[in-house]
């Protein structure tokens, strides 16, 4: 399976972007506090399938650059990022699956550019209208990022100890030993948190964020996820004008792509079609 490692100069910074494959694109986009590694074990099933994967390295992460400025991590930017490596690549229309902040991302896109998404996938988090209204429970769920916000505390926390606080994440081993060597790189960690820093104060539903999604779209939920309830994710059906379905994945944590991968790649292919024949 050929892959190519591309650098790419978008909106003034480098982004790395995995591309592997041949085919309509899927474009895979991680969270907090991951690289494109975090799509491992989805590459080679959707690249069987037909596809070209495109998995980049957000801003701040893995081995894009990472701009000091907390302003530079508004979602607005991050959502820019991905629509300008598609124009690089010529890509006109694509899939996208998103996780964590990630999922955050793709619901915008599908709010601002819908002519540029075929189908999407939010994996863990829903639309970001649907994760307002959640209730007191999402509410308490989401209580951790208050202390992800000052500068300084949780760079010290996340780090302490090898790592202890990233080890309690999840129970694959392999996607925490990855964390440990990308976030000890001087700036990273606080380059990652800066996506909190730079849009939880503000609220990340305001505008067009309210916007009918008219992009078919799936809703991916794990029950081991402590971070995100069910109905976070049900109720984006809500806000959804277009087709929306909605999948439970029993028992797999937040990180449900690298610890329930067998379900996830089949719901992902089943949502796509296969054998993929158009973009």
């Amino acid at each position: 399976m050929k892959q190519a490692s591309l650098r790419l100069n978008v909106n003034g910074l480098h982004l790395q972007v995995q591309s592997v494959g041949q085919g309509p694109a899927v474009v895979l986009l991680h969270g907090f506090p991951d690289t494109h590694v975090v799509w491992r074990k989805q590459v080679a099933p959707l690249v069987a399938a037909g596809f070209r994967v495109l998995a980049p390295d957000l801003r701040g992460h893995g081995g894009s650059d990472a701009p000091l400025a907390i302003d530079a991590y508004r979602l607005d930017h991050l959502c820019a990022d991905v629509i300008a490596m598609l124009d690089l690549l010529g890509i006109e229309r694509a899939r996208v699956v998103g996780h964590d902040w990630g999922a955050v991302i793709g619901w915008l896109l599908c709010m601002q550019a819908p002519q540029r998404i075929v189908q999407y996938v939010a994996l863990s988090v829903g639309h970001p209208a649907a994760l307002a209204r959640a209730g007191l429970l999402q509410y308490l769920r989401s209580s951790y990022i208050m202390w992800l916000l000052p500068p300084g505390l949780a760079e010290r926390a996340l780090l302490a100890g090898d790592g202890y606080l990233l080890e309690r994440l999840t129970t694959d081993r392999a996607q925490v030993s990855h964390w440990k060597r990308s976030m000890r790189e001087p700036g990273r960690m606080t380059a990652a948190l800066n996506v909190y820093r730079a849009n939880i104060p503000r609220g990340i539903v305001h505008g067009h964020r309210q916007t009918p999604v008219q992009v078919p779209s799936m809703g991916v939920w794990s029950s081991g996820d402590p971070f995100l309830g069910e109905t976070q994710m049900r109720d984006s059906a809500r806000y959804v004008a277009g087709r929306f379905r909605y999948e439970r994945v029993e028992c797999a944590d937040h990180w449900l792509q690298v610890c329930a991968p067998e379900q996830v790649n089949a719901l992902l292919l089943d949502f796509f079609g296969v054998p993929a024949t158009t973009a």
